[in-house]
């Protein structure tokens, strides 16, 4: 497989030489968990009267709730009965859970296998409460699995600024050109571009942005896909001669 970008990128951060760390984004990317997200907010709004379309919920992935609701209240003006609407979401998305559980995407499995053979320590940076995180997390089988978890709540701005990756990073006792990190939205992708990392994009059933492939190193169809390329990475990076 070719260690280059599937598209051709604008100013992008390279891989780096010697892989320190990875940081993985939680829903959309390694949990299948933001069909219930769209549901319980799609469902909620029309409770209310309002309507979020696809094209919009698209707009909110990836950013954490508060910038959410700014961005509802923005769309729908200051009559959104923004209270309501955060009474009644979370027993939405608690349903859909119950009904169908929390999966882990194809592929992470072996990927995390494959990084604790290498030593590579593993962080998760979420926009999601440290609530709903765990929660997810616990779910999933993956409760206590990853050497931190940064949550959206944790920190002063969400992404798409990079805070969360910045902080994962110290967390890790890492630096950031060292760190690769692994994401499904616009707002995760421009987070790592913004922390100074490499960053490869997954999407998760919605066509990247332009905005989003000029800042990703990569896009990539699935984890196991970006299992693949990290492994040809750290193999390269293990075979060349130390310096001096």
């Amino acid at each position: 497989m070719p260690l280059v970008p599937r598209y051709t990128p604008g100013p992008i951060i390279a891989m780096p030489r010697k892989i320190e760390a990875i940081i993985f984004d939680m829903d959309g990317l390694m949990l299948d968990t933001e069909p219930f997200y769209k549901v319980a907010w799609q469902a909620t709004a029309t409770e209310l009267g309002y309507r979020i379309d696809d094209r919009f919920y698209a707009t909110l992935v990836g950013r954490p709730t508060e910038d959410g609701e700014r961005a509802l209240v923005g769309r729908f003006g200051p009559d959104f009965p923004l209270e309501r609407f955060r009474a009644r979401w979370p027993a939405l998305w608690q349903a859909e859970v119950a009904a169908h559980g929390i999966q882990q995407k194809p592929g992470l499995r072996e990927f995390l296998a494959f990084l604790d053979g290498q030593g590579l320590p593993v962080a998760v940076a979420t926009s999601s409460e440290t609530d709903y995180t765990t929660f997810s997390l616990r779910q999933a089988g993956l409760e206590g699995r990853f050497r931190d978890v940064v949550t959206g709540d944790e920190v002063a701005r969400g992404k798409p600024a990079p805070d969360i990756y910045l902080e994962a990073a110290r967390r890790l006792q890492v630096a950031p050109a060292a760190c690769v990190v692994l994401e499904d939205s616009e707002a995760g992708i421009l987070a790592a571009n913004r922390a100074g990392m490499s960053a490869l994009l997954i999407p998760d059933g919605t066509r990247p942005s332009e905005g989003a492939v000029q800042a990703a190193f990569g896009v990539l169809d699935s984890l196991s896909e970006a299992h693949r390329l990290v492994a040809r990475l750290v193999a390269d990076s293990a075979s060349r001669p130390s310096a001096g």
